[in-house]
């Protein structure tokens, strides 16, 4: 069901750029404002300057952070600084990092895949997204034409056409290879054989593809073919915005993990927190767990082992600026089942985002759709350190602190249609922009 192809891929020539750490970042989507400015300067070739562009106070619809991608892309391609391959391929990824006290490789293939419609369920996603985003997204592909990240999407296998896209490469040094800011070892091959090539195509034939991150760019890019098919008498079945750039992952991959999307909270005031505590212990078994300056690190980890160790049983934590406590919430038995049998399938009624979004956002704050839909107002942190920061500094009001949600549970949900709420995965590592990038002018 899948068409999955090579492309001429644009890559950094190596010949200009010797380091791929320096001008290589993660998806637009988790750089924080401070890693923006610090990929900014760290080289003048950065991929940041396409994907992530600085505002400027005189921008306007002519002059903006798009329109200036777009100028970039093109001089880097004119001066040399990005190339064009000059035969089709498909690009094995593989990434090499430490999880806990684990060593680990998960491999990836970067190819052309045929876009689709959702409810032609050949590609399926699992989150819903947020529509700034979408609309901002696409006046960024609308003035560049290009791929810069591939949407990262797993498929169903037992590992066989992995293991032959390993061998297809095997004693063949990578056209890629760098250790980036978090010590991940990234390498990269250019596999050109046309044997592969249709082998590739003839088993991804009958999958089909989860998205595992990338809802937006996804999305845009069907906006985009909407777009070019309303606008450009010349459009046809053959033009490449028919066509994302894509980094397939196998769901059976050891390598592949997930990590926690917290939520962080702006414009929440102290007083509507007392309150939602108060209605909050409705439905949760509420424990306490107090700390001082001394002993914080303590309380800390205790915290976090027994959010973990809930078993089956819905566990969340909260964490508020200025208060000395960790919240640990357990959610009553029954609770879901009589507030939402109605209206939510099982699959997604005892999510641990689900119930957070549902019974704690919605039912407990009283948050609408568009306080939901306002990513000024929401963050998000995967690690449980990076989220109390946040609050400690004072950046946002309040930490929901959560368990991962397991693979299992993302193919449940897309397998039936159906939609999690936003940012319920964090898939880790994420997948680097700038490695490969698409065109799509003919």
């Amino acid at each position: 069901m899948a068409t999955v192809l090579p492309l001429k891929g644009i890559l950094y020539n190596p010949e200009k750029i010797a380091d791929s750490a320096e001008v290589t970042t993660p998806p637009y989507d988790v750089i924080a404002p401070d890693e923006q400015a610090a990929f900014y300067e760290r080289h003048p070739y950065n991929v940041i300057r396409l994907i992530l562009g600085r505002a400027k106070a005189t921008d306007n619809a002519l002059e903006n952070p798009h329109t200036r991608s777009a100028q970039y892309y093109r001089r880097w391609l004119s001066e040399g600084i990005l190339k064009q391959d000059e035969q089709p391929a498909l690009y094995l990824k593989a990434i090499t990092y430490a999880h806990g006290e684990q060593t680990i490789t998960r491999y990836g293939l970067i190819a052309r895949v045929g876009l689709e419609p959702f409810e032609k369920r050949i590609i399926l996603p699992h989150e819903k997204t947020f529509s700034k985003v979408r609309s901002e997204r696409l006046q960024l592909m609308k003035a560049t034409h290009c791929n810069y990240c591939p949407i990262f999407s797993l498929y169903p296998d037992d590992g066989g056409m992995l293991v032959s896209l390993e061998d297809a490469v095997d004693q063949t040094a990578p056209i890629v290879a760098f250790t980036d800011d978090q010590g991940h070892r990234h390498q990269l091959w250019r596999i050109l054989d046309p044997t592969v090539h249709r082998q590739v195509a003839a088993a991804m034939q009958d999958k089909r593809l989860f998205i595992a991150d990338g809802h937006h760019r996804y999305e845009t890019a069907l906006n985009f073919r909407k777009h070019l098919k309303e606008t450009d008498p010349s459009f046809s079945d053959r033009h490449p915005a028919n066509y994302v750039l894509m980094y397939l992952c196998s769901m059976s991959d050891p390598g592949l993990v997930i990590l926690p999307a917290h939520r962080l909270l702006k414009a929440v005031s102290t007083e509507d927190l007392q309150l939602a505590m108060v209605k909050i212990r409705t439905y949760f078994d509420v424990a306490e767990h107090p700390f001082t300056a001394t002993d914080r690190q303590q309380v800390e980890q205790s915290f976090l082992a027994a959010l973990s160790d809930g078993g089956n049983r819905q566990r969340m934590g909260i964490y508020a600026h200025r208060s000395p406590i960790f919240y640990l919430l357990t959610l009553k038995a029954g609770v879901m089942d009589r507030l939402f049998s109605d209206e939510l399938d099982p699959s997604l009624r005892y999510l641990d985002v689900t119930v957070l979004t549902r019974l704690v956002f919605m039912t407990v704050l009283g948050f609408d759709q568009i306080r939901l839909d306002n990513e000024q107002l929401i963050g998000y942190a995967s690690t449980a350190d990076k989220a109390f920061q946040s609050i400690d500094t004072g950046a946002y009001d309040v930490a929901f602190i959560l368990n991962p949600t397991r693979i299992e549970q993302v193919q449940e949900v897309a397998q039936k249609g159906l939609i999690m709420p936003r940012k319920s995965t964090y898939f880790y590592p994420k997948v680097k922009s700038g490695l490969v990038m698409n065109t799509l002018r003919e």
